[in-house]
């Protein structure tokens, strides 16, 4: 389940809540009472491994293709073999 952020208006405590995406979101500080804003905020995101950039898009890096190449130069859409 996610978690929310949420800050009072009146009083400005800060607070998370743990909520399923369908409940409907805070309407009052548990502190006083008084009505609640959602906040954005940064989510727990991270990227690891070597990814696409590093493992197939960098030309330093990249492996040679053990394909043969087209005899005739041009792209496989109008190849004959390619259609075999």
């Amino acid at each position: 389940m996610p978690l929310y952020e949420y800050q009072c208006t009146s009083c400005s405590n800060h607070f998370e809540l743990r909520q399923k995406f369908s409940d409907e979101p805070a309407k009052e500080c548990p502190s006083c009472g008084g009505p609640v804003q959602k906040l954005i905020s940064q989510s727990g995101f991270s990227l690891k491994g070597g990814g696409w950039y590093a493992e197939g898009y960098n030309a330093r890096n990249a492996k040679k293709s053990d394909a043969p190449a087209c005899p005739s130069g041009g792209g496989c859409a109008g190849c004959p073999s390619a259609a075999a």
